[in-house]
Protein backbone atom coordinates (compact mmCIF):
# COMPACT_ATOMS: atom_id res chain seq x y z
CA UNK A 1 0.00 0.00 0.00
CA UNK A 2 2.83 2.37 0.81
CA UNK A 3 4.10 1.74 -2.55
CA UNK A 4 0.90 3.00 -4.45
CA UNK A 5 0.43 6.37 -1.83
CA UNK A 6 4.38 6.47 -3.04
CA UNK A 7 3.08 6.95 -6.69
CA UNK A 8 0.01 9.32 -5.80
CA UNK A 9 1.94 11.61 -4.13
CA UNK A 10 4.56 11.57 -7.28
CA UNK A 11 1.20 12.39 -9.53
CA UNK A 12 0.17 15.53 -7.24
CA UNK A 13 4.02 16.57 -6.74
CA UNK A 14 4.29 17.13 -10.59
CA UNK A 15 1.37 18.90 -10.86
CA UNK A 16 2.41 21.04 -7.87
CA UNK A 17 5.53 21.92 -9.90
CA UNK A 18 3.96 23.11 -12.92
CA UNK A 19 1.32 24.96 -10.67
CA UNK A 20 4.36 26.45 -9.22
CA UNK A 21 5.81 27.76 -12.98
CA UNK A 22 2.67 29.11 -13.73
CA UNK A 23 1.87 31.09 -10.69
CA UNK A 24 5.71 32.33 -10.72
CA UNK A 25 5.32 33.53 -14.35
CA UNK A 26 3.59 37.25 -13.57
CA UNK A 27 4.37 37.19 -9.55
CA UNK A 28 6.75 37.33 -6.61
CA UNK A 29 8.57 34.13 -5.35
CA UNK A 30 7.86 35.71 -1.58
CA UNK A 31 4.23 36.55 -2.64
CA UNK A 32 3.46 32.98 -4.26
CA UNK A 33 5.40 30.93 -1.46
CA UNK A 34 3.15 32.95 1.25
CA UNK A 35 -0.21 32.93 -0.32
CA UNK A 36 0.07 29.06 -1.63
CA UNK A 37 1.01 28.31 2.63
CA UNK A 38 -1.81 30.48 3.74
CA UNK A 39 -4.48 28.15 1.76
CA UNK A 40 -2.94 25.26 2.58
CA UNK A 41 -3.00 25.71 6.21
CA UNK A 42 -6.88 27.01 5.95
CA UNK A 43 -7.70 23.56 4.19
CA UNK A 44 -5.90 21.88 7.01
CA UNK A 45 -7.42 23.94 10.03
CA UNK A 46 -10.62 22.93 8.94
CA UNK A 47 -10.07 18.65 10.08
CA UNK A 48 -7.87 20.65 12.99
CA UNK A 49 -10.84 22.21 14.27
CA UNK A 50 -13.47 19.79 13.69
CA UNK A 51 -10.78 17.11 15.59
CA UNK A 52 -11.45 19.03 18.68
CA UNK A 53 -14.82 19.88 18.48
CA UNK A 54 -16.08 16.59 17.20
CA UNK A 55 -13.15 13.92 18.50
CA UNK A 56 -15.06 10.80 18.65
CA UNK A 57 -16.69 11.45 15.34
CA UNK A 58 -13.50 12.20 13.48
CA UNK A 59 -11.57 9.30 15.45
CA UNK A 60 -12.63 7.07 12.58
CA UNK A 61 -11.99 9.05 9.51
CA UNK A 62 -8.66 9.67 7.55
CA UNK A 63 -8.43 13.20 8.59
CA UNK A 64 -8.06 13.10 12.38
CA UNK A 65 -5.31 15.31 14.13
CA UNK A 66 -4.61 13.82 17.48
CA UNK A 67 -3.25 15.87 19.92
CA UNK A 68 0.62 16.26 20.16
CA UNK A 69 2.88 17.15 23.16
CA UNK A 70 5.65 19.65 23.49
CA UNK A 71 8.39 17.87 21.83
CA UNK A 72 6.12 17.39 18.71
CA UNK A 73 5.47 20.45 18.81
CA UNK A 74 9.21 21.75 18.71
CA UNK A 75 10.46 19.14 16.52
CA UNK A 76 8.02 20.57 14.10
CA UNK A 77 8.81 23.78 14.30
CA UNK A 78 12.66 22.76 13.11
CA UNK A 79 10.85 20.99 10.31
CA UNK A 80 8.90 23.68 9.17
CA UNK A 81 12.15 25.81 8.63
CA UNK A 82 13.84 23.37 7.17
CA UNK A 83 10.91 22.68 4.46
CA UNK A 84 10.69 26.60 4.20
CA UNK A 85 14.41 27.32 3.85
CA UNK A 86 14.09 24.44 0.98
CA UNK A 87 10.97 25.46 -0.62
CA UNK A 88 12.30 29.40 -0.23
CA UNK A 89 15.38 28.29 -1.98
CA UNK A 90 13.54 26.14 -4.63
CA UNK A 91 11.08 28.76 -5.64
CA UNK A 92 14.12 31.42 -6.99
CA UNK A 93 15.62 28.45 -9.02
CA UNK A 94 12.11 27.90 -10.71
CA UNK A 95 11.09 31.87 -10.91
CA UNK A 96 14.51 32.10 -12.82
CA UNK A 97 15.23 28.94 -14.28
CA UNK A 98 13.68 26.87 -17.10
CA UNK A 99 11.68 24.19 -15.79
CA UNK A 100 12.93 21.64 -17.67
CA UNK A 101 16.47 22.50 -16.23
CA UNK A 102 15.03 22.69 -12.12
CA UNK A 103 13.19 19.59 -12.49
CA UNK A 104 16.00 16.97 -13.37
CA UNK A 105 18.49 18.58 -11.04
CA UNK A 106 15.78 18.34 -8.19
CA UNK A 107 15.04 15.10 -9.20
CA UNK A 108 18.64 13.85 -7.67
CA UNK A 109 17.23 14.59 -4.54
CA UNK A 110 16.80 10.98 -3.76
CA UNK A 111 20.44 10.19 -4.33
CA UNK A 112 21.46 12.53 -0.67
CA UNK A 113 18.20 10.78 0.62
CA UNK A 114 19.37 6.85 -0.83
CA UNK A 115 22.57 7.63 1.15
CA UNK A 116 21.39 9.18 3.98
CA UNK A 117 18.71 6.28 4.41
CA UNK A 118 21.60 3.65 4.19
CA UNK A 119 23.48 5.01 6.58
CA UNK A 120 21.04 6.63 9.34
CA UNK A 121 18.36 4.14 8.88
CA UNK A 122 20.32 1.05 7.76
CA UNK A 123 17.82 0.78 4.94
CA UNK A 124 18.95 -2.25 2.52
CA UNK A 125 17.57 -2.44 -1.03
CA UNK A 126 16.62 -5.45 -3.26
CA UNK A 127 17.97 -6.07 -6.87
CA UNK A 128 15.16 -4.73 -8.63
CA UNK A 129 14.99 -1.83 -6.03
CA UNK A 130 18.70 -1.04 -6.92
CA UNK A 131 17.82 -1.41 -10.40
CA UNK A 132 15.33 1.29 -9.93
CA UNK A 133 17.00 3.65 -8.27
CA UNK A 134 19.94 3.63 -10.61
CA UNK A 135 17.78 3.84 -14.19
CA UNK A 136 15.77 6.44 -12.54
CA UNK A 137 18.28 8.76 -10.75
CA UNK A 138 21.21 7.97 -13.08
CA UNK A 139 18.72 8.99 -15.98
CA UNK A 140 18.31 12.57 -14.22
CA UNK A 141 21.82 12.87 -12.93
CA UNK A 142 23.05 12.38 -16.19
CA UNK A 143 20.23 14.75 -17.50
CA UNK A 144 21.29 17.28 -15.62
CA UNK A 145 24.65 17.81 -17.07
CA UNK A 146 23.18 19.36 -20.11
CA UNK A 147 21.99 22.55 -20.07
CA UNK A 148 18.49 22.41 -22.34
CA UNK A 149 18.57 25.87 -23.53
CA UNK A 150 22.41 26.11 -24.83
CA UNK A 151 23.08 23.01 -25.46
CA UNK A 152 26.50 22.67 -23.84
CA UNK A 153 27.72 19.93 -21.26
CA UNK A 154 26.55 20.14 -18.03
CA UNK A 155 30.63 20.39 -17.33
CA UNK A 156 31.68 23.12 -19.16
CA UNK A 157 28.25 24.79 -18.03
CA UNK A 158 29.17 24.31 -14.52
CA UNK A 159 32.78 25.77 -14.94
CA UNK A 160 31.10 29.20 -16.36
CA UNK A 161 28.54 29.65 -13.38
CA UNK A 162 30.50 32.12 -11.81
CA UNK A 163 30.66 34.40 -15.03
CA UNK A 164 27.00 34.07 -15.80
CA UNK A 165 24.43 36.16 -14.17
CA UNK A 166 22.14 33.23 -13.53
CA UNK A 167 24.87 31.18 -11.39
CA UNK A 168 23.14 32.45 -8.30
CA UNK A 169 20.25 30.46 -8.98
CA UNK A 170 21.80 27.44 -9.76
CA UNK A 171 23.66 28.20 -6.31
CA UNK A 172 19.71 28.64 -5.12
CA UNK A 173 18.73 24.82 -6.76
CA UNK A 174 21.65 23.50 -5.01
CA UNK A 175 21.24 24.40 -1.74
CA UNK A 176 17.21 23.72 -2.21
CA UNK A 177 18.07 19.54 -3.06
CA UNK A 178 20.67 19.38 -0.53
CA UNK A 179 18.40 21.07 2.45
CA UNK A 180 15.25 18.75 0.67
CA UNK A 181 17.08 16.05 0.58
CA UNK A 182 17.95 16.29 4.62
CA UNK A 183 13.37 17.20 5.19
CA UNK A 184 13.27 13.50 3.79
CA UNK A 185 15.50 11.82 6.05
CA UNK A 186 13.86 13.93 8.71
CA UNK A 187 10.69 13.10 8.14
CA UNK A 188 10.85 9.61 8.54
CA UNK A 189 12.32 10.31 11.98
CA UNK A 190 9.29 12.03 12.38
CA UNK A 191 6.52 9.28 11.11
CA UNK A 192 8.43 7.08 13.26
CA UNK A 193 7.02 8.48 16.80
CA UNK A 194 4.37 11.41 15.56
CA UNK A 195 0.47 10.57 13.80
CA UNK A 196 1.05 11.93 9.97
CA UNK A 197 -1.56 13.91 10.30
CA UNK A 198 -1.02 15.98 13.17
CA UNK A 199 2.77 16.11 11.69
CA UNK A 200 1.02 17.99 8.29
CA UNK A 201 -0.77 19.94 9.87
CA UNK A 202 1.04 21.61 12.48
CA UNK A 203 3.89 22.16 10.39
CA UNK A 204 1.90 23.58 7.94
CA UNK A 205 0.39 26.34 10.20
CA UNK A 206 3.60 27.03 11.43
CA UNK A 207 4.77 27.49 8.10
CA UNK A 208 2.13 30.00 7.52
CA UNK A 209 2.85 32.00 9.91
CA UNK A 210 7.01 32.22 9.80
CA UNK A 211 5.95 33.24 5.78
CA UNK A 212 3.60 35.75 6.95
CA UNK A 213 5.44 37.77 8.60
CA UNK A 214 8.63 37.04 6.52
CA UNK A 215 6.36 38.59 3.92
CA UNK A 216 5.68 41.35 5.79
CA UNK A 217 9.00 42.33 6.47
CA UNK A 218 9.95 41.58 3.25
CA UNK A 219 7.61 44.12 1.58
CA UNK A 220 7.97 47.05 4.08
CA UNK A 221 11.45 46.98 3.54
CA UNK A 222 10.58 46.49 -0.55
CA UNK A 223 7.49 48.68 -0.84
CA UNK A 224 7.56 49.50 -4.23
CA UNK A 225 7.25 46.18 -5.11
CA UNK A 226 3.41 44.86 -6.70
CA UNK A 227 1.70 42.51 -4.75
CA UNK A 228 -0.15 39.23 -6.46
CA UNK A 229 -1.38 40.52 -9.90
CA UNK A 230 -3.54 38.17 -12.63
CA UNK A 231 -0.94 38.98 -15.19
CA UNK A 232 -2.63 38.77 -19.13
CA UNK A 233 -4.78 36.10 -18.91
CA UNK A 234 -5.16 35.79 -15.42
CA UNK A 235 -3.72 32.14 -15.40
CA UNK A 236 -1.04 33.13 -12.87
CA UNK A 237 -3.14 33.94 -10.36
CA UNK A 238 -5.24 31.21 -10.75
CA UNK A 239 -2.12 28.71 -10.49
CA UNK A 240 -1.31 29.36 -7.02
CA UNK A 241 -4.87 27.77 -4.75
CA UNK A 242 -3.70 24.90 -7.21
CA UNK A 243 0.02 24.66 -5.61
CA UNK A 244 -2.05 24.60 -2.43
CA UNK A 245 -4.65 21.51 -3.25
CA UNK A 246 -1.80 19.50 -4.79
CA UNK A 247 0.75 20.16 -2.57
CA UNK A 248 -1.92 18.98 0.71
CA UNK A 249 -2.56 15.45 -1.08
CA UNK A 250 1.01 15.06 -2.11
CA UNK A 251 2.42 15.57 1.27
CA UNK A 252 -0.16 13.56 3.22
CA UNK A 253 -0.34 10.53 1.54
CA UNK A 254 3.65 10.71 1.45
CA UNK A 255 3.37 10.97 5.20
CA UNK A 256 1.00 8.35 5.04
CA UNK A 257 3.28 6.09 2.95
CA UNK A 258 6.25 6.66 5.71
CA UNK A 259 4.49 5.96 8.53
CA UNK A 260 4.14 2.03 7.26
CA UNK A 261 6.38 0.62 9.24
CA UNK A 262 7.58 -1.44 5.90
CA UNK A 263 8.50 1.62 4.11
CA UNK A 264 11.98 2.73 2.96
CA UNK A 265 12.23 6.54 2.44
CA UNK A 266 14.58 5.48 0.46
CA UNK A 267 12.60 4.18 -2.58
CA UNK A 268 9.57 6.19 -1.60
CA UNK A 269 11.31 9.49 -2.25
CA UNK A 270 12.73 8.07 -5.49
CA UNK A 271 9.26 7.47 -7.24
CA UNK A 272 8.22 10.63 -5.21
CA UNK A 273 10.49 12.75 -7.59
CA UNK A 274 9.30 10.37 -10.41
CA UNK A 275 6.49 13.24 -10.96
CA UNK A 276 9.51 15.13 -12.57
CA UNK A 277 8.24 13.77 -16.10
CA UNK A 278 4.68 15.75 -15.43
CA UNK A 279 7.28 19.21 -15.40
CA UNK A 280 9.07 17.74 -18.47
CA UNK A 281 5.55 16.98 -20.26
CA UNK A 282 4.46 20.31 -19.41
CA UNK A 283 8.04 22.47 -20.27
CA UNK A 284 8.25 20.14 -23.90
CA UNK A 285 4.46 20.46 -24.82
CA UNK A 286 3.37 24.20 -23.51
CA UNK A 287 6.56 26.01 -23.03
CA UNK A 288 8.18 24.82 -26.34
CA UNK A 289 11.63 24.37 -24.25
CA UNK A 290 14.75 23.06 -26.40
CA UNK A 291 16.69 19.52 -26.61
CA UNK A 292 13.38 17.51 -26.40
CA UNK A 293 14.93 14.18 -27.16
CA UNK A 294 17.38 14.73 -24.00
CA UNK A 295 14.30 15.05 -22.13
CA UNK A 296 12.38 12.11 -23.40
CA UNK A 297 15.04 10.21 -23.42
CA UNK A 298 15.43 11.10 -19.36
CA UNK A 299 11.34 10.59 -19.09
CA UNK A 300 11.78 6.69 -20.29
CA UNK A 301 14.69 6.23 -18.04
CA UNK A 302 12.64 7.40 -15.07
CA UNK A 303 9.72 5.33 -15.90
CA UNK A 304 11.54 2.78 -16.03
CA UNK A 305 13.59 2.90 -12.83
CA UNK A 306 9.67 3.72 -11.33
CA UNK A 307 8.48 0.39 -12.74
CA UNK A 308 11.58 -1.72 -10.60
CA UNK A 309 11.20 0.48 -7.95
CA UNK A 310 7.18 -1.13 -7.93
CA UNK A 311 8.19 -4.43 -9.10
CA UNK A 312 10.61 -4.82 -5.92
CA UNK A 313 8.45 -3.03 -3.72
CA UNK A 314 4.78 -4.54 -3.93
Amino acid sequence: MWVILAFLSALCLGFYDVSKKIALRENSVVDVLTASVVISSSILVVPLLLSRIMPAEMADTLWYVPQMDLRGHLLTIVKSAIVLSSWIFAYVAIKHLPISVVSPWQATRPMWTLIGALLIFGERLNLWQWAGVVLAVGSIFLFSFSNGESGKSGISHLSRLRQEPDAKYYVCLALAILIGACSGLYDKYMMRQFDHNAVQVYYTLYQAVMMTVFCYLHHKRHATRPMLHAGADGWALMAIPLISVFLVISDNVYMLALQDPNSMIAVVSTIRRGGTVIGFAYGLLFLKEKDPWKKVLCMVGILTGLICLAMGSL
